[in-house]
């Protein structure tokens, strides 16, 4: 089963990523993980992301797709994937799209956890108080501020991808402001199961 997560941050895409591993057991598959990993094992994708990683530009299209390409091809992929946090923009999913059908590959599923988005902001600021509250250091990701800078990244960039897909009929919405269990429910019907 090839899936895509799609969602704002904070939506619970991380959460219920974990579920459907332990689910379908195939990998949760990170770009930012497998960028890493490629510049650590030093493979020629993985050189040409460290080269523009280490000028502090953005790494191209091309050499993220070409990541994913690679990983995919491990063992515990062969049989599946999700990918969370990719495609960011309508230009990887097309070019996601290309990659997988030249390997006569095709997605099962693009899952898109839609959220009330001040609900979301309302949530985040209740943890930084709390965490404050108790003493304890907020999470970067709990920063209110840093996460409006996020969510605005999110609706300006990314946005656009959940109606890139419906077009193409594989995209499932599911309401991500059930309880965790009701969205796992929701998103096992979707995927028949």
């Amino acid at each position: 089963m090839r899936l895509i997560l799609l969602g704002p941050p904070g939506a619970g895409k991380g959460t219920q990523a974990v579920r459907l591993v332990e689910k379908h057991g195939i990998p949760q598959l990170s770009t930012g993980d497998m960028l890493r990993a490629a510049v650590a094992a030093g493979t020629p994708v993985g050189l040409q992301a460290k080269a523009v990683m280490e000028s502090g530009g953005l790494v191209p299209d091309e050499v993220v797709i070409g990541i994913v390409a690679d990983r995919i091809e491990e063992a515990d992929a062969r049989k599946g994937f999700i990918l969370d946090g990719f495609p960011r923009t309508v230009a990887q999913a097309e070019a996601l799209d290309r990659m997988l059908a030249a390997k006569g590959l095709k997605l099962d599923a693009v899952l898109e956890l839609v959220v009330d988005q001040d609900a979301l902001v309302h949530r985040i600021v209740r943890r930084a108080e709390e965490a404050r509250a108790a003493g304890q250091p907020v999470r970067k990701d709990d920063d209110p501020e840093v996460f409006k800078t996020r969510l605005a990244a999110y609706n300006r960039d990314t946005a656009v991808v959940g109606p890139y897909y419906e077009k193409t009929g594989r995209l499932k919405t599911i309401d991500g402001m059930q309880p965790i269990d009701s969205v796992s429910e929701a998103m096992n019907r979707a995927l028949g199961g």
